[in-house]
């Protein structure tokens, strides 16, 4: 008797602990999502996440809230509500997101009795799964007579380490745009991505985005396609973070018309070298001057004194990035043409400074560096007489010269002077 007394005991003990488990659950994904919703709206001006009458049960959770989206030009706003149903779990809450007034638009059936699924899977020690999956849609604009279409498709973040760590999916195996000036078909979508945050809007990490072919069909011109579209992306922090390291890939394997194909086509873009406290320092501040610009307070001598700060601070990180030196630009660009391949190169970069120099830097541009080089076929310029018209002037001035069947550009600046084909032309002191 003793001995069932003790496991009746133990029993009520693990059924009261695991319901009070759900609560807990529900009061961290609570405090959890007003953290988010705040370091979104404080970390950016452009979107502004709200939320209302968060109404918290033991094993779930209902609120709703709004999303304001603003025009950086013209500082136009447009809202979207939405609505939110919460399960909480023993380690975790899901919540799953719907537009106030469901997916479609208003007498509309987009997604035809199947709509998205978008849901945020949150674990108490800090990670979380942001989840869209989407069925097949077809939109049609009766004034334009325009319709986009999707097969249908998944995007996915997880995000771990508190928010330090970011992990990106989206698989779409086509979308379609269809009207009557032009037919567009985007064909095996994927992307993937991965982050570290390394300081304040600074991020690490790797990832490509792959489009197996575009199709683009004008209605009064030829049509053609981009085979094997890929952008791949590295950044990498080096000397214990302190500096930045990042290399952009952008290819197209070939163009394909109905009567001839041709490839390939390659971009690189390359940082290395870059101060990462200067770098964070002139983004806060270009940030911060983007905010005044899109939310003016009274206009008075405060925001002038806050704008003033805000330009003081981006000139001085400015100085900064500079004489810890860095070099970027494009070491490759080709691509490819029935007349003949344009390739070419462009560099710029900055030596460091030692203290000293630094105090004595009157300007940035006084100890900048830079080469570019250019050569495309002549045979291009003569089959295109418009593009022919616009070469003429930099082919009368010098700075294209005719090198058997080619036209190159050989430039470098340095000291302030800036040589082109030989030609010398003084740089004005701007930087």
């Amino acid at each position: 008797m003793y001995l069932k007394t003790k496991w009746m005991i133990a029993g009520v003990g693990v059924l009261a602990v695991a319901g009070g488990l759900p609560w807990g659950v529900g009061y961290v994904t609570e405090h959890q999502w007003q953290q988010v919703t705040a370091e979104v709206n404080s970390t950016q001006p452009f979107l502004h996440v709200e939320t209302k009458s968060y109404q918290r049960d033991i094993l779930g959770a209902r609120f709703n809230g709004s999303i304001s989206l603003r025009n950086p030009d013209t500082g136009e706003q447009r809202h979207l509500d939405y609505q939110v149903n919460v399960t909480h779990g023993v380690t975790g809450s899901l919540m799953e997101f719907q537009p106030e007034g469901g997916w479609s638009a208003e007498n509309a059936d987009w997604f035809s009795g199947e709509e998205p699924r978008l849901t945020l899977e949150t674990r108490v020690w800090g990670t979380a799964v942001l989840e869209l999956e989407a069925p097949e849609m077809k939109v049609t604009d009766v004034d334009t007579g325009e319709t986009l279409a999707s097969s249908g498709g998944l995007a996915r973040i997880e995000i771990s380490d508190t928010g330090a760590q970011a992990d990106a999916l989206v698989v779409w195996p086509a979308v379609t745009l269809t009207g009557p000036d032009l037919d567009i078909r985007i064909n095996d979508i994927r992307l993937e991505q991965t982050m570290s945050h390394l300081a304040s809007q600074v991020w690490t990490g790797s990832g490509e985005i792959l489009v197996e072919s575009i199709a683009v069909a004008p209605a009064q011109e030829a049509p053609f396609t981009l085979q094997t579209i890929s952008v791949s992306n590295s950044s990498e922090s080096i000397n214990d973070g302190e500096r930045l390291d990042s290399r952009m890939v952008a290819e197209v394997a070939g163009v394909s018309t109905l009567d001839e194909s041709y490839g390939p086509h390659r971009l690189v873009f390359a940082l290395s070298g870059l101060n990462v406290a200067a770098w964070s320092s002139l983004t806060e501040s270009l940030s911060s001057l983007q905010e005044l610009a899109i939310n003016p307070t009274s206009g008075g001598p405060e925001q002038f004194e806050q704008q003033m700060a805000a330009m003081l601070q981006a000139e001085t990180s400015f100085r900064d990035l500079a004489a810890a030196g860095f070099s970027l630009g494009f070491p490759e660009l080709l691509v490819t043409t029935p007349e003949g391949v344009v390739e070419g190169s462009a560099r710029i970069s900055h030596p460091e400074l030692t203290e000293n120099q630094k105090d004595e830097m009157l300007m940035v541009m006084q100890q900048m560096t830079g080469e570019v080089d250019l050569g495309l076929p002549l045979a291009l310029a003569d089959a295109y007489p418009d593009f022919r018209m616009q070469l003429a002037p930099l082919i009368k001035q010098g700075f294209l010269v005719q090198d058997g069947g080619r036209l190159t550009l050989d430039a470098s600046m340095k000291d302030l002077m800036l040589d082109v084909n030989g030609m010398e032309f003084p740089l004005p002191p701007f930087l």
